[in-house]
């Protein structure tokens, strides 16, 4: 016994110890809702002649990222999503439009012999294949050969400011091979000045950007020789640098189309940052005083583990180089809620057990709690990593971040709670002082909850049709808000444009919605958002338009500042918005396999049908009061997932336990005695957890409001679900099906004889009976 607990010791040294090195000397990445700038999807698109595979993808990856490091960011990011798409942070930028516009644009250059000023339009349809009429600089029309050159053809270009010549800016041009350059400007070299032959026509994107002459002091057959050349005209600075990126950046192998654009302004990053870090700290101190109160010593130190759960936290997401988003934040500090679930599962585990001894004490009560009560805490994480993995797996942008640090909270606060936590509760309930004081330690009461549970002993599952009636009425009453007032689905599972505005004077949103329908905007939908704040709902909306209702929204609130633009394509929509009916699925179906793995197969479909109970009401709820349903909701909806199944695991885990006990005892009575022994902890975990949603929903910012309502309504749901819906339908399941329907008797009256040791503690008999045994 010394010894396995000098192991956990030296285990719980060595991981805080390494956790506080790697916190002080690896920095965290913050995401751009946390630090401001631009995040752009880009998606491939295939063509006629070369499909957008994956290869074309990394080739257009790596050409994107030249032009990305041409642009001059600081700490930029690029990375490939997939097959064909890839994602670009751009920390700091709040222009997205050059930015979308540079890493959009195909550039394909290309370089053509001037056949004739150009024809009409009828006959330029029926043109040789490779000839076009273009407009040039002026508007004049000019037929052109098919193209001499490509931008393969060229190494590398620069802008440059020529002070003698006078010429202004232009782009120096380094061709890889000069002998086609040479050739095509002597093939022009030997028609008259002035005539339109003699030009060269310089294409980008299907667009002549320059047709210059060749100059008068050029042979016929010679050309421009040398490799390079310049490229004159009227540039300004800015023309000039941005053709001398594109040149330079190359030809992207395949179009591509911006499917998602994100820009989220500094101060709303810093307001979330500041908002976040006190709703976390005034949740976290309100249930570390909760936690001391109601067990003294204990709690005290439970308390000091979860200081050391958010050091571990921190420092397993700097370890690997995972970027701490706006609901990452809110993941952590949910994970604190499953940390201070489990030293409640152990303390009041401990409790009962010390109640139990003839000869009690403080260490052995201690020791039977974290036994008695570890596998009710692995099989409630290992459903919150399921949520967690597959929001990772499904979810995009912050909500994926979201999945990663909730499953980095989870697995810390294990650790936090079966280890630290143990070892420092077992050092302090070995010194003479403490085992002098027994009080002292927490332990030694059962608790207000318990002694008025035991007085007055209620038979909640006498009854199990009425609990199951009242949650079917109000599936009924919320879920008919889904038909009535429909799902108001957020920009990211509709598509569009959602950009909000900090305007200098309060405008209502009639005025600004009148004011955009005169500016050509009819469609456009205006809300309020907080103090002299407006956000602006349209279909596709382009960088261009977008600049127009920035203009009408400065003009009415007398100045106004973008602090969050959200772009989302119309085929990225639908396909977060299917993935997110796949991730709830998917969850479900994956809830159901554990718990039937982990029990019978009715309290895996009680648990099942309960999670479905509580996802119909707290979105029917949402839809009464018209709350955006998005990616962040779907964070929050699998979270209620995640803590619903948990209390269905607690009690379930108790029932398992009971039945081990006495085999022949009526499922309704066994699951009525495990709700009594485990209301206590619902109680107290839901009050510790209450006070952290409570902290978000008051003090964590716009952004994290209906996250935090969403998880408080889900809590509070999932609460009275697992005891009052969950349990009385395991007992109707077990009654009508769970032993054939022999054994039991709808699972109240009944005995049943029994012979064979259950399974490896799932309680299953391993011989046959007159009437099934069944275990879970």
């Amino acid at each position: 016994m010394k010894s396995s607990a000098r192991v956990r010791a030296l285990f719980a040294l060595v991981v805080i110890a390494l956790s506080v090195y790697i916190a002080a000397t690896v920095p965290v990445r913050l995401g751009l809702d946390l630090r401001g700038g631009t995040q752009i999807v880009l998606e491939t698109r295939s063509t006629e002649t070369l499909e957008a595979d994956g290869e074309a993808t990394d080739r257009t990856l790596e050409v994107l990222r030249g032009r990305i490091d041409a642009l001059g960011v600081a700490e930029p990011s690029i990375v490939r999503s997939g097959d064909n798409r890839i994602i670009v942070e751009l920390p700091g930028v709040q222009d997205p439009r050059q930015a979308a516009e540079v890493l959009g644009r195909t550039a394909q250059l290309t370089v053509h012999p001037v056949l004739a000023p150009g024809t009409d339009p009828e006959s330029a349809k029926k043109l040789p294949k490779g000839e076009r009429v273009l407009a040039d600089e002026a508007g004049e029309r000019l037929h052109l050969a098919p193209a001499a050159l490509t931008g393969q053809d060229v190494k590398g270009a620069e802008a440059t400011f020529d002070q003698q010549s006078g010429a202004g800016w232009m782009v120096s041009v380094d061709f890889a091979d000069d002998k086609g350059w040479s050739k095509l400007t002597g093939e022009a070299a030997c028609n008259p000045a002035g005539d339109p032959k003699r030009r060269v026509a310089i294409v980008l994107d299907d667009k002549i950007i320059s047709s210059p002459q060749v100059d008068p002091s050029v042979a016929c057959g010679a050309g421009i020789t040398g490799g390079s050349t310049q490229i004159t005209g009227s540039f300004t600075s800015d023309d000039s640098k941005e053709l001398a990126l594109l040149i330079s950046g190359g030809a992207l192998p395949v179009p591509v189309e911006t499917v998602e654009q994100r820009t989220v302004g500094p101060t709303l990053g810093a307001e979330a940052i500041e908002s976040s870090a006190w709703a976390a700290a005034l949740g976290t101190t309100l249930t570390a005083l909760f936690i001391i109160v109601v067990y003294r010593l204990m709690g005290f130190l439970a308390t000091a583990a979860l200081a050391c759960y958010g050091v571990i936290s921190y420092a397993a997401l700097a370890a690997l180089g995972a970027t701490l988003t706006l609901p990452g934040l809110a993941g952590f500090v949910l994970a604190i809620g499953m940390a201070v679930d489990a030293n409640v599962l152990v303390f009041e585990r401990a409790r009962e057990e010390y109640g139990k001894r003839n000869r009690p004490s403080s260490r052995s009560a201690l020791t039977a709690g974290f036994k008695g009560s570890f596998s009710a805490i692995a099989d409630s994480n290992v459903t919150t990593l399921i949520a967690a993995g597959l929001l990772f797996l499904l979810a995009s942008g912050p909500v994926k971040g979201f999945g990663v640090t909730l499953a980095i909270g989870v697995l810390a606060s294990m650790i936090s709670a079966l280890v630290i936590t143990r070892v420092f509760a077992e050092f302090a309930v070995e010194r003479n002082w403490v085992h002098r004081r027994p009080k002292m330690t927490g332990l030694a009461s059962i608790g207000r909850v318990r002694a008025y549970l035991t007085r007055r002993d209620p038979q909640l599952m006498r009854r199990p049709r009425r609990w199951l009636a009242v949650s079917l009425l109000v599936v009924v009453v919320t879920g008919a808000g889904i038909v009535v007032r429909g799902l108001n689905y957020g920009v990211e599972f509709t598509g569009g444009r959602l950009i909000e505005y900090s305007t200098t004077n309060s405008v209502e949103p009639d005025r600004a919605r009148e004011a955009l329908a005169d500016a050509g905007f009819p469609q456009a939908v205006v809300q309020s958002s907080g103090d002299n704040g407006l956000t602006v709902r349209t279909d596709e909306l382009s960088n261009a338009e977008a600049v127009e209702v920035a203009e009408t929204i400065e003009k009415v609130g007398g100045g106004a500042e973008k602090v969050r633009d959200e772009l989302i394509g119309p085929s990225l929509g639908d396909e977060l918005r299917r993935n997110a009916l796949i991730a709830l699925g998917l969850a479900l179906a994956a809830q159901l396999v554990y718990l039937a793995f982990r029990f019978r197969w009715m309290f895996g479909t009680a648990a099942v049908a309960t999670l479905a109970h509580d996802v119909v009401i707290v979105t029917g709820i949402f839809a009464w009061l018209g709350k955006p349903i998005d990616g962040v909701f779907l964070a929050a909806l699998l979270t209620v997932i995640g803590y619903s199944v948990n209390d269905s695991v607690v009690v379930f885990d108790r029932v398992r336990e009971l039945w081990q006990k006495d085999r022949k005892a009526p499922l309704a009575q066994s699951t009525n005695l495990a709700i009594l022994q485990t209301v206590p902890r619902t109680v107290n975990t839901g009050i510790g957890v209450m006070f952290i949603l409570a902290a978000l929903a008051l003090l964590g910012g716009d952004s994290l409001t209906d996250f935090a309502l969403a998880l408080l309504i889900g809590m509070l749901v999932g609460t009275y679900s697992s005891v009052l819906t969950a349990s009385p339908l395991a007992i109707e399941l077990d009654a009508y099906g769970g032993d054939g329907g022999r054994g039991r008797g709808r699972g109240r009256g009944r005995g049943r004889s029994d012979s064979g040791r259950g399974k490896s503690g799932d309680g299953e008999s391993s011989g046959r009976t007159k009437a099934t045994s069944q275990g879970i």
